[in-house]
């Protein structure tokens, strides 16, 4: 799950192994980068550097509620830097067999959506569709251990 994956886009623009040069923000652990397709006012996705196909592959373990919660801390940061004006942001993952793209990637909306009907793409259907970031750490939280 960790090594980058030769065929995969986000793969190639998290390990700088392509011609994109618009990251918004870069670490050990992340990339953020404006989608090619926007939905919204501002429209960001944010990778883990290391690859992870959909959110049916993190389970309730520290590292991959860690790993969420930075990824939504980096959306928020960048939302609030960029969009300061709007009034409401979305963040979320969409889930298997509805994601386009087989690298796990948050998105963060600044809305409105640009054209409205977009919204459509992110609403949720139970299991399918797409899940509140929120919503998906609860869903990972890991089980309390007692001694």
């Amino acid at each position: 799950m960790a090594g980058a994956s030769p065929s995969c886009v986000f793969c190639a623009i998290a390990t700088k192994s392509t011609s994109h040069n618009a990251l918004l923000h870069s670490d050990d652990k992340v990339v953020a980068f404006q989608d090619i397709n926007p939905s919204a006012f501002r429209h960001y996705l944010v990778v883990p550097v290391a690859h992870i196909p959909t959110v049916k592959d993190l389970q309730r373990k520290t590292d991959d509620h860690s790993l969420v919660n930075h990824m939504l801390e980096v959306g928020k940061t960048l939302l609030l830097r960029d969009a300061p004006q709007s009034q409401q942001y979305r963040f979320g993952f969409h889930q298997p067999p509805l994601n386009s793209v087989n690298h796990l990637h948050l998105h963060c909306l600044a809305l409105p959506y640009t054209p409205r009907w977009r919204s459509i793409k992110y609403l949720s259907f139970g299991p399918l569709g797409f899940i509140e970031a929120e919503k998906f750490l609860e869903k990972i939280k890991p089980l309390s251990t007692f001694q």
